[in-house]
């Protein structure tokens, strides 16, 4: 189901995770999903994912994982901030030490000459730390901005959790 890339950035996470104890939760957007179902496509991942939220509406951001309504209408879904409380969100509702959150535009409608189509940001956090973020724009079709935003997602969990 997931080609040998998505696994191999998968079994990273969980890899370095599991030598260091960690547990795993992410807050998905534009992906559905995908980031928590390649790394619970591995067997084992049970010892390292705690759980996922998919928050695809504005409503799931703040009902789910607490993102403040203002800062939703103030800079948008797809944004750092929101990107960032996102990741503090998901690590607050859950009992992991790590956390990714994706939001983004991932077409092929959708896109403004401000946030165009492939335009997607993340938020990831290590209990203790400062939440990080990144903005990046991928070109490709949906698909393909959903399955190189999942890579980059499970790459700064990886760099999270062997820090």
């Amino acid at each position: 189901m997931f080609d040998h890339e998505l696994r191999e950035a998968a079994e990273r996470v969980l890899h370095a995770c599991r030598r260091r104890g960690l547990k795993v939760v992410t807050a998905e957007s534009c992906t559905g999903g995908l980031i928590a179902a390649t790394l619970t496509a591995i067997a084992g991942s049970s010892e390292v994912v705690d759980r996922a939220f998919v928050t695809y509406s504005n409503e799931a951001k703040r009902d789910m994982i607490g993102v403040r309504w203002d800062v939703i209408t103030k800079h948008g879904a797809v944004s750092e901030p929101v990107a960032r409380a996102m990741a503090s969100g998901a690590l607050r509702h859950s009992a992991a030490d790590l956390s990714v959150s994706v939001t983004g535009v991932a077409g092929p409608g959708g896109g403004t000459v401000e946030k165009p189509v492939g335009l997607v940001h993340f938020g990831a956090l290590r209990k203790g730390h400062e939440p990080i973020a990144e903005r990046h724009i991928f070109n490709g079709d949906r698909d393909g901005i959903r399955r190189v935003s999942v890579i980059t997602a499970l790459a700064l969990l990886a760099s999270l959790a062997e820090r």
